[in-house]
C-alpha cells in the first residue's frame, strides 16, 4: 500500500514554481480514482502553478478539509465548463480551508458561500471591489482575509459571523473604521494598514471595546480626534508607524503596553505610562517626550534618530528598563543616575555629541555598551573596574588617546568578549591595557596610532578568535600570535608589515588581510589551515612568489594577488583608477559582487558596478557576470545614457531566469563614457542603481549622491506599491521578502517590485576627485559624508577601499560588503584628439596600457555580417568575486578568456597606424580584436542553470549537463577606424617560444564554431579552478590556430563549447622548436601566394605595414 500523502506546505512567500510540481499535484490527484481511493486526502496544495481553471481531478474525492489554490490565474468565467469552474467548489462539503489568495477573481466567489464547514477563507489580492450580503450565512467562519482589494466597505450582514475572531481589512480603500466592526465581538485586533484613513476618531474605537490591538500602519493620518472621548482602557497595542503625525497625545490610552510610531514627522510625544512596557518611537523630529506617570513596566525604549539634547529624567527612574536605543540624536550628557539602573543590560548612545561619560560609576550591570561617533577624548577611569558584566564596548570614531585600566592588580573580573577601538588617536600605550581582559575573543584597533604589539602582551590574549589593526603603522605582528590558538580572522591591512606572519601555524585560521603593506616574501608551513578560505596580499609591490608557493596557495577558496603591469609608456597620469575590496558576512557567506572594467569598450570608457544578494550568492554572481557584456550590447543600439541603462537593468532581469523568480539583488552600476564625436568634449559619469547599492561622487570634498534607494520610506513608490495591492508586511518588507521597490530578480512580486533603474548623468570636472560604489552593509554602516571624508585624503584607491570596509565592519556591520573606490584625474586638456594631427599635445591616458599586441585575430565578416569583434575589457579589465572571470570561463565551458595575450605592444610596434593617436582612445586595428568575459545566466532560451554556494541546496530548477554548462557568451564588436577591410595572414613573432609550443588538441564540439583557445596564456593574475590568482611564470607561449567568430543567434548569443583540457594538448620539444618554426613559415608563404591574384583583381584598398598583424592564420599542424 501506499502510504497516506500529504500535500499541504506553508509558503513564506507566493513564489512560481516549474509547471513540473503542477504536473505531480495532478497525478496525485488521478490517485484518488486507483487503488488508493480509499486512503482519504484531507489537503491539497496547488498554489503557484499558473492554473486557469481548476483541474477535473482535483473533484475525484470531496473528503478535502484543506484547499490551497493561492497565486494562480483563477477567475470567474461564465463560459468555463460547469465542472472546471470555482462554482464547483461548493462540492467539497467537508472544506475547513480555504487560499484563493492572489489569484484575478475580480468578484466574490459566491460558491463559498455555500460550503457551511468552511472556518478560514483567504481571499486577498484579488481586485475585489465589494464584499456579497451573502457572506453573512458562514456562520462557522473563524478566519476571513481580505487584504489587498480595492474594498471601501462592508455589509451589514457581516455580524452574523458570530464565531469571527480575525477580519483582514489591510492594503484596501478605506477612509474609516467600518460601523459593522461593532457587532463583531469576537474580534479582538483591528487590521487596517495601508488604506486611506487621514483622521484616526477615537469615538469610533470607544463602540469596539474588544479591540484590544489597533494596526492602523501605512495610512495618512495626520491627526487625532477625541471628540471628548474617555479613557479608551480597552486598548492595549497601538501602531500608528509610517503615517503624517506631527504631535501624538496618547494619554487617552490609559492602559497602553505597547506603543509603534516610528517614521512620523512628531515634534512632541506624550503618553500615559501606567502600564507601558515598549516603546518604538525611533526616526521622528522628536525634541520632546513625555511619560507620565513614570513607566514602572517599561522594558525596551527606541527613541532613536530624532533630535532629542537630553536624556529625559524618568528614564533613570524606570526600574525594569532593560534597553535602551537614544542612538543619532544631539545629546550632550548622559546622566550618571542611568548607570545605576539595576535593570539596565544594553545602552546605545553612538552617534550623539558626547563628550565624556559619568566620571563615578557604582555597580552597573550594563552587558552592551555602544558610544561609537561622539567627541569623547577618555573613558572614565572605573568604567571597566566597575562593569563587571560588560561583555560588549564600542567606543570607535571618537578621539581616544588610552584606556582605562581593568584592574590595578594582577587578577581581573573583567568578562569582556568584543570590542571595538576603530578610529581613534590610541598609541603604544593602550596596549599593556588590553591584557586585563582576558576573556577578550574580537579586537578592533584599526586605524589608531600603533607602531607596535609586545610580543608579551599578544601572548595574554590566549583566547583572542579575530583582531583588526589594519590602517596603522606596524612593521611586523608578534611571532606570540601562536599562543592564540582560536584565532581565525586576521586583518592587518594598510600598515608597513615586512615579514609574513606566522598565522598560517594556528588550525582555525580562516581570514588573512595583509594587502597594502610591505612584504617581500611569503613563508609557509608544508601545510595550510585546514579552513583558510581568503588569503589577500594585493597591494603588496616588492611581493614574489615562487612556483612552490603558488602551488600551495592553489587549495585557498579565495588568494588574491596584484596583477603584474607594465605601465603608461607615455608617462602621462591615468584619468581614472580603482581599488575594490569585499567581506563575507554571516556563515562567512560572501554575497556580495564586484564589477571593474578600466578599459571598456575600445579603452576609452570605464565600467564598474557592485551587486548584493542580501543573503543569497547566486545573483551577484550573475550579475556581475552578464551585465557588462548587456551594457556593451545596449551601446550599439542607442547612446542615450538613461536609456541603455533602462534597457541594461530590464534586460538583465529577463536574463536570470530562474534564478530570478526566487532571488533578487540589488547593484548599481557606473559607466565613464567620452564623446568621440565632440573632440573637445569632457568626460560623463552615468550612474544607475535598484536597491541598496549606491554611489557617491566628491567634488570639491562635499559628496554628490547619484544614486536613489527605493524603499516604503519613498513617497511615490509606497503609492504605487498601494495601488498594486501588495501587502507589507510589519518589517517593511514587500510581501516580507524585501525592502526594496526597485531590484533585480524576484519577479513573482512583479509588478509591486520592478527592475527599472535610477539613472543620473553628470559631467567631470577637474574638481571631481573619486566616487564610491557600496552595498547595503556599507551605507547603512556609514554616511555618505563620513564615507567621503573617510578616503579623500587615501592616495590608494585599494587602500581607500579596504578602509571604507574596515570602518564600516567596527561600526556595527555583520553583512557582507563590498566597496569599489575609483580616483579621478580629469584635467582641463582631457579631451579626444584623435582627429588632430601630430601636435605634440598628449592628453591624460585612461588607466593601464594598451592592450597587448593580440595574437589572435579573425577574418572578416561579410558585409552583412556583425563586423569586427574587438576589445570591450582590455588588459586592466577585471572581475573582483571571490570567483574570478577567468574561472568562470573555465567552469562554464566558454572558450572567450578575458586575459590579455601573451606579446606586449609599444607605440613604436608596427601595428600601430601610423597616424596621430589620442591616449584617451585605443588603437582601432581593423582586424583584430579582444576577447571579452564570457556571460553565465540563467535564459529561458537554453537551459537554467545554476551556481549554488557550500552552504546551501540548489536552486529549484537549476540543472548542470554533466561537465558542460550551456552559457550565453556575448563577443563585443568595436568600430574598426579604417572604411574598408582586407584579410591577411598570421605571422608568427620570432620570440614566439623559448621553452616550447603547445598547440592545443582538442577537437570542436559538433554543431558549434571552432574557437581559438586562450587557456594556455600566461598565468598573469589568472584564478585557478579554485579561485586563487596567480602571478604571471615562465610557461610555454601560445600559438593560436584562429578562425571565424563564432556566429551569433537572433539575440546576439550562443552556446559555448566546454573549455579544452589541458591535458589534452601536445607539447613541442624545444629541441624540435626550430623545425616547426620552418614549416609554419613556409606554409604562410604558399598561402601568401596563392591569395596574391585574387588580391590583384580586387579594387585598391588601404595598405597597411608589411609587418601587421594578418587577419588570421591557417596551419597544417
Amino acid at each position: 500500500m501506499i502510504p497516506l500523502l500529504s500535500m499541504t506546505s506553508t509558503f513564506a512567500s507566493c513564489e512560481q514554481v516549474p509547471a513540473r510540481e503542477f504536473h505531480v499535484a495532478v497525478v496525485f490527484c488521478t490517485c484518488l480514482s486507483g487503488p488508493v481511493a480509499s486512503q482519504r486526502i484531507s489537503s491539497v496544495d496547488l498554489s503557484c502553478c499558473s492554473l486557469e481553471h481548476l483541474p477535473a481531478n482535483l473533484f475525484y474525492s470531496q473528503d478535502l478539509t484543506h484547499l490551497n489554490l493561492k497565486q494562480n490565474f483563477l477567475r470567474q468565467i461564465p463560459s468555463l465548463p460547469a465542472a472546471r469552474g470555482l462554482n464547483e467548489l461548493q462540492r467539497f462539503t467537508k472544506l475547513k480551508s480555504l487560499n484563493l489568495s492572489n489569484n484575478h477573481l475580480g468578484d466574490f466567489p459566491l460558491a463559498v458561500c455555500n460550503i457551511p464547514t468552511l472556518t478560514e477563507l483567504n481571499v486577498s489580492c484579488n481586485a475585489l471591489r465589494a464584499v456579497p450580503a451573502a457572506v453573512g450565512v458562514m456562520h462557522n467562519l473563524q478566519t476571513f482575509l481580505l487584504d489587498g482589494n480595492f474594498l471601501q466597505s462592508l455589509p451589514a450582514e457581516l455580524e452574523s459571523m458570530h464565531q469571527l475572531s480575525y477580519l483582514g481589512l489591510s492594503f484596501n480603500e478605506f477612509t474609516d473604521i467600518p460601523e459593522v466592526l461593532e457587532k463583531l465581538t469576537a474580534v479582538d485586533k483591528l487590521c487596517m494598514s495601508g488604506n486611506c484613513m487621514e483622521t484616526l476618531r477615537l469615538q469610533a474605537l470607544r463602540k469596539m471595546p474588544h479591540i484590544k490591538h489597533v494596526d492602523l500602519r501605512l495610512n495618512v493620518i495626520r491627526k487625532l480626534i477625541a471628540d471628548e472621548v474617555d479613557f479608551l482602557q480597552h486598548v492595549t497595542q497601538l501602531d500608528l508607524r509610517d503615517n503624517k503625525l506631527g504631535d501624538l497625545d496618547a494619554m487617552i490610552f490609559n492602559n497602553i503596553e505597547v506603543l509603534h510610531c516610528e517614521r512620523n514627522q512628531l515634534v512632541t510625544l506624550r503618553i500615559c505610562g501606567y502600564f507601558l512596557k515598549a516603546l518604538y518611537a525611533s526616526s521622528n523630529e522628536l525634541v520632546q517626550l513625555d511619560v507620565y506617570p513614570i513607566p514602572n513596566y517599561l522594558s525596551y525604549m527606541d527613541i532613536s534618530r530624532n533630535r532629542l539634547e537630553s536624556v529625559p529624567e524618568w528614564v533613570c527612574e524606570s526600574r525594569k528598563l532593560e534597553v535602551l536605543d537614544i542612538g543619532h540624536n544631539q545629546i550632550c550628557e548622559l546622566p550618571a543616575r542611568l548607570f545605576c539602573n539595576s535593570s539596565l543590560r544594553k545602552l546605545l548612545a553612538g552617534h550623539n555629541q558626547l563628550t565624556r561619560l559619568p566620571e563615578r560609576l557604582e555597580r552597573t550591570l550594563v552587558e552592551v555598551l555602544d558610544v561609537q561617533h561622539n567627541q569623547l577624548l577618555e573613558l572614565p577611569p572605573s568604567l571597566l573596574m566597575k562593569a563587571d558584566s560588560l561583555r560588549f564596548l564600542n567606543a570607535s570614531a571618537n578621539k581616544l588617546e588610552t584606556l582605562p585600566p581593568a584592574t590595578l592588580s594582577e587578577e581581573t573580573s573583567s568578562i569582556l568578549q568584543e570590542l571595538y577601538l576603530t578610529n581613534n588617536n590610541l598609541t603604544d600605550k593602550c596596549v599593556p591595557l588590553l591584557t586585563g581582559h582576558p576573556h577578550l575573543k574580537i579586537l578592533h584597533m584599526a586605524y589608531n596610532r600603533l607602531q607596535s604589539f609586545p610580543a608579551s602582551k599578544m601572548a595574554k590574549l590566549e583566547e583572542l578568535e579575530e583582531v583588526d589593526i589594519s590602517g596603522n603603522k606596524l612593521k611586523a605582528i608578534p611571532t606570540t600570535i601562536m599562543n592564540c590558538r582560536r584565532m581565525h580572522t586576521v586583518i592587518a591591512h594598510s600598515n608597513c608589515i615586512e615579514v609574513f606572519p606566522e598565522v598560517m601555524q594556528l588550525p582555525e585560521m580562516k581570514c588573512v588581510d595583509l594587502s597594502c603593506n610591505e612584504l617581500s616574501e611569503v613563508t609557509l608551513p608544508e601545510n595550510l589551515p585546514p579552513k583558510l578560505q581568503e588569503l589577500d596580499l594585493t597591494g603588496n609591490p616588492r611581493l614574489t612568489l615562487d612556483h612552490k608557493t603558488l602551488e600551495l596557495l592553489n587549495n585557498i577558496r579565495c588568494f588574491k594577488i596584484d596583477q603584474p603591469s607594465a605601465g603608461d609608456a607615455s608617462g602621462a597620469p591615468a584619468v581614472w583608477s580603482h581599488g575594490y575590496t569585499e567581506a563575507s558576512g554571516v556563515k562567512n557567506k560572501l554575497c556580495v559582487a564586484a564589477l571593474s572594467v578600466n578599459n571598456f569598450c575600445d579603452n576609452r570608457e570605464a565600467l564598474y558596478g557592485v551587486f548584493d544578494g542580501d543573503r543569497n550568492v547566486e545573483v551577484p554572481y550573475l550579475l556581475q557576470c552578464t551585465m557588462s557584456d548587456i551594457l556593451a550590447e545596449e551601446l550599439q543600439k542607442t547612446k542615450h545614457e538613461e536609456e541603455y541603462m533602462v534597457n541594461t537593468f530590464i534586460v538583465m532581469q529577463r536574463k536570470l531566469g530562474t534564478a530570478g523568480q526566487k532571488l533578487g539583488g540589488a547593484a548599481v552600476l557606473c559607466h565613464i563614457k567620452h564623446d568621440p564625436v565632440d573632440p573637445g568634449g569632457s568626460f560623463t559619469l552615468t550612474s544607475a542603481n535598484v536597491g541598496k547599492c549606491q554611489t557617491v561622487l566628491c567634488r570639491n570634498g562635499k559628496p554628490l549622491p547619484l544614486s536613489r534607494s527605493y524603499s516604503m520610506s519613498c513617497e511615490e513608490e509606497l503609492k504605487r506599491i498601494k495601488q498594486h495591492k501588495a501587502i507589507i508586511t510589519e518589517d517593511g518588507k514587500v510581501n516580507g521578502v524585501t525592502e526594496s521597490t526597485r531590484i533585480l530578480g524576484y519577479t513573482f512580486l512583479h509588478p509591486s517590485v520592478v527592475p527599472r533603474p535610477h539613472v543620473q548623468s553628470v559631467t567631470l570636472t577637474p574638481q571631481d576627485e573619486f566616487f564610491i560604489l557600496g552595498s547595503k552593509g556599507l551605507w547603512d554602516s556609514l554616511s555618505i559624508e563620513e564615507a567621503v571624508e573617510a578616503v579623500r585624503n587615501v592616495p590608494d584607491a585599494l587602500a581607500a577601499a579596504k578602509k571604507l570596509c574596515t570602518l564600516a565592519q567596527s561600526y556595527g556591520c555583520h553583512d557582507s560588503i563590498s566597496a569599489v573606490v575609483v580616483q579621478l584625474n580629469v584635467t582641463e586638456d582631457s579631451f579626444c584628439c584623435c582627429e588632430l594631427s601630430a601636435s605634440g599635445a598628449v592628453p591624460p591616458p585612461s588607466p593601464g596600457i594598451f592592450p597587448s599586441s593580440v595574437n589572435m585575430v579573425i577574418k572578416d565578416r561579410p558585409s552583412d555580417g556583425l563586423g569586427v569583434p574587438s576589445s570591450s575589457s582590455g588588459m586592466a579589465s577585471e572581475i573582483s568575486s571571490e570567483i574570478s572571470t577567468s574561472e568562470m570561463s573555465s567552469e562554464v565551458g566558454s572558450t572567450a578568456s578575458d586575459e590579455p595575450p601573451s606579446g606586449a605592444l609599444n607605440e613604436s610596434s608596427p601595428a600601430y597606424p601610423s597616424e596621430q593617436r589620442c591616449m584617451l582612445h585605443a588603437v582601432c586595428l581593423s582586424n583584430s580584436f579582444q576577447r571579452q568575459l564570457s556571460s553565465a545566466t540563467f535564459s529561458s532560451a537554453f537551459s537554467d542553470n545554476g551556481l549554488d554556494s557550500d552552504d546551501e541546496e540548489p536552486i529549484e530548477g537549476v540543472f548542470i549537463n554533466g561537465s558542460r554548462v550551456e552559457v550565453e557568451v556575448d563577443i563585443h564588436c568595436s568600430r574598426a577606424k579604417e572604411k574598408e577591410r582586407q584579410q591577411s595572414l598570421l605571422q608568427v613573432p620570432p620570440e614566439a617560444s623559448d621553452e616550447g609550443i603547445v598547440i592545443s588538441a582538442n577537437e570542436d564540439e559538433p554543431g558549434l564554431p571552432r574557437k581559438a583557445d586562450f587557456s594556455a596564456v600566461g598565468t598573469i593574475g589568472r584564478r585557478r579552478a579554485n579561485g586563487s590568482v596567480a602571478p604571471q611564470e615562465r610557461s610555454h607561449n601560445v600559438i593560436e590556430v584562429a578562425t571565424d567568430a563564432p556566429l551569433r543567434k537572433p539575440g546576439g548569443y550562443f552556446a559555448a563549447p566546454a573549455q579544452p583540457d589541458p591535458d589534452d594538448q601536445f607539447i613541442i620539444p624545444p629541441e624540435l622548436e626550430e623545425e616547426v618554426k620552418e614549416i609554419m613559415k613556409h606554409h604562410q608563404e604558399q598561402q601568401q601566394q596563392q591569395q596574391q591574384p585574387q588580391l590583384q583583381q580586387q579594387p585598391p584598398q588601404r595598405q597597411y605595414p608589411v609587418d601587421q598583424l594578418p587577419d588570421y592564420y591557417d596551419t597544417p599542424l
